[in-house]
């Protein structure tokens, strides 16, 4: 059943993320990076990761989504105008895929070392209390010089700002 659900939503992500790239609207496009999104939730869910899941559903496809299509819409971006296919890309995109598609196989299967197989369930390490105990010991400086990095960002965005108002 688990391996069902990961193949179901697996395909809605990719399928999603190929319609993002398809796409000539942009809202169009942000859509779709929350189809991608909100089915990257579900894979992490099924991998027994709830906590990253929570993240990747709120703060992912909530918002940051909201910020994308916010900044779409103050832009009025409209629909992206259709160009001609340079005769090179129309002939040799497909076969130059395949290779790529096939030599990354080739380097996945073969030179890489092999890894143990996933086991849905077997992974319980993704509770919130663990990635905080792990996140404030372990982790304690490089999440501390994050938050002042995003402090410095905030007050250079106040500043930047206010030369403009001026």
């Amino acid at each position: 059943m688990a391996v069902a659900l990961f193949l179901v939503f697996a395909v809605i992500a990719v399928a999603c993320a190929v319609n993002l790239v398809l796409q000539t609207h942009p809202i169009a496009s942000a859509i779709s990076l929350i189809g991608v999104m909100g089915s990257l939730g579900v894979l992490y869910l099924l991998l027994g990761g709830p906590f990253i899941a929570a993240v990747q559903v709120i703060v992912y496809a909530g918002a940051i989504m909201v910020l994308f299509t916010f900044v779409i819409m103050l832009l009025n971006a409209g629909a992206e105008k259709k160009t001609g296919r340079s005769q090179a890309a129309r002939f040799l995109g497909v076969p130059l895929l395949v290779i790529l598609l096939g030599l990354l196989s080739f380097v996945i299967q073969n030179l890489l070392p092999p890894t143990e197989t996933v086991k849905f369930g077997q992974f319980t390490e993704g509770s919130p209390g663990d990635v905080g105990r792990v996140l404030f010991t372990r982790y304690l400086l490089p999440f501390e010089v994050t938050s002042v990095l995003i402090l410095v960002a905030i007050l250079g965005a106040i500043v930047l700002a206010r030369k403009e108002l001026d």
